[in-house]
């Protein structure tokens, strides 16, 4: 039995809103969202809504070195996996609607990258909002936001982001992952 797939099913029958899938991501998936990190030692990135740690393993795989990679992830048996799996990284149990108010406490007010694998569109408003708006602040205006989705358009309504002076570009649609997914980036104009 695969372990990652029984924690993943356990947590989206607890939440399903929450977690999103009832899979976790390919290694093809993860690899795609990986190789959209610029790789350049003292860039901090940023992943948001690890699960069990197909992206994070695909980050670490492509060079990103632990002192400039923190992992959040809400659902606290997430975190305990994530921590045996990855004992070199930064590992926070957080919910990302407080991402720049902890991060702030660890004193971390800029990151270049952000890379989320947060359900956005199941996400209620005043919470999606949140996390976009304190993700943006945090990339200042030089960042990226790279986030996937298994929806069609953009994850990301086109009112916010360009209400925040930002463009959003459809990069590659990922088919073989369950369901099909597609990964955008945002950027400030």
């Amino acid at each position: 039995m695969n372990w990652d797939l029984l924690l993943f099913l356990k947590a989206w029958v607890r939440s399903p809103r929450k977690v999103g899938a009832v899979i976790p991501s390919s290694p093809i998936l993860a690899k795609a969202m990986a190789k959209q990190v610029e790789l350049k030692p003292g860039q901090l990135v940023v992943e948001l809504g690890a699960g069990t740690g197909a992206v994070t393993r695909a980050l670490v795989e492509r060079g990103i070195r632990p002192e400039d990679l923190i992992v959040i992830e809400m659902d606290p048996v997430f975190c305990s996996r994530l921590r045996q799996r990855f004992p070199q990284l930064r590992i926070l149990n957080i919910d990302a609607t407080r991402l720049e108010p902890v991060l702030r406490r660890h004193h971390i007010d800029r990151v270049d990258t952000i890379v989320s694998s947060l359900p956005l569109l199941s996400l209620d408003r005043k919470s999606q909002s949140a996390i976009l708006r304190q993700s943006f602040q945090l990339l200042g205006g030089h960042g990226t936001f790279i986030q996937y989705t298994y929806g069609v358009g953009s994850p990301i309504r086109s009112r916010f982001y360009r209400g925040l002076g930002l463009s959003g570009q459809r990069l590659s649609q990922i088919w073989r992952n369950m369901p099909p997914a597609t990964i955008w980036r945002y950027r400030h104009k």
